[in-house]
């Protein structure tokens, strides 16, 4: 959209006749961007000390919970977070949780002390739960979220499935929680996994929302991380179907230094809203892997809108 000096970075295949035009999916990609969120372990909260040169204030910054760590790493990254500016949203997971008063102490202290009113529910990566939940719907049951003053729910989205959980069960736990929605008022909306293509997680899309699915959707792309490290994440989160295209594509991928930005994903998913415009594809969520400054800054000028589209290659030019 601007005409300052930019990096060219690769992106869509050349728009075919009859597609949106090149202002239109300009205008697509910016308001995609725009209220993108972002990941930051506690660690990189404490070293970036609250982002406040790279993120605009009020933005949404989520703070995972480690399976060798107590909730007090989380508080704390919060409060920072709060005191940046920012809007602190911790990662709750309940098989990590040993008692229903730890559950309900956590929620005290989210909101207390870490000034959250908004988290990210998880079932947890531990095999077996460390209490009495392994399912994220007895949690939201017990109804001590909304009463600890918790007025937004993130919940897991899995377009590709998950290494460890059947299909059949995914598509289930999903559909109780469009109907526990439905049933309380609750704000909750779907928080994806990352991918390296955006036709499984479009299609995902529109057949979860053909199954009953209101809540809104906001898509996990990958950071600004190097191609190790995506690889490396990618196959321990069991992302099988995108993985493949992606590794296809690796010769061309390694030509961007040390770097790969998910700008071609932004591109298409952004087109897949012009196309569909009832699709719940909202926003997007950022799993930086170690690249928090760069990913947010990239981030950050295509929601300003400090970007062209090539209309012959297809590619973006990005100012970083």
């Amino acid at each position: 959209m601007t005409k300052q000096s930019t990096q060219t970075v690769e992106a869509a295949a050349p728009e075919v006749a009859g597609e949106p035009g090149t202002d239109a999916l300009e205008h697509a990609i910016a308001s995609l961007m725009e209220g993108f969120t972002i990941e930051a372990t506690p660690q990189e909260v404490k070293r970036g000390n609250g982002f406040a040169d790279c993120l605009r204030p009020g933005t949404r910054v989520f703070v995972p919970w480690l399976q060798d760590w107590d909730y007090d790493r989380t508080v704390v990254a919060c409060r920072t977070l709060r005191d940046a500016g920012m809007t602190p949203v911790p990662h709750l997971a309940v098989r990590g949780l040993k008692s229903a008063d730890q559950l309900e102490a956590v929620l005290k202290r989210f909101r207390d002390e870490a000034g959250a009113d908004e988290l990210l529910l998880l079932a947890g990566g531990l095999a077996e739960p460390a209490g009495p939940f392994d399912r994220t719907m007895q949690v939201l049951e017990t109804g001590l979220i909304p009463e600890h003053g918790i007025r937004r729910i993130g919940v897991a989205g899995h377009p590709e499935g998950s290494p460890d959980i059947p299909d059949t069960e995914l598509t289930r736990a999903l559909q109780e929680k469009y109907a526990f929605a439905e049933a309380t008022g609750l704000a909750l909306h779907i928080v994806t996994q990352f991918f390296f293509d955006a036709a499984p997680t479009v299609h995902w899309e529109r057949s979860i929302r053909d199954q009953g699915n209101r809540l809104p959707v906001s898509a996990g792309l990958h950071g600004l991380a190097s191609v190790t490290t995506l690889i490396r994440y990618a196959k321990a989160c069991g992302v099988g179907k995108s993985l493949g295209a992606f590794m296809r594509n690796q010769g061309s991928v390694m030509k961007i230094a040390s770097a790969k930005a998910p700008d071609g994903l932004v591109v298409e998913l952004a087109r897949s809203r012009l196309r569909d415009p009832g699709s719940l594809l909202q926003g997007c969520h950022f799993f930086p892997f170690g690249s928090v400054e760069r990913t947010a800054r990239w981030a950050g000028a295509l929601a300003a809108g400090k970007f062209e589209l090539d209309e012959r290659s297809g590619a973006l030019k990005i100012e970083c």
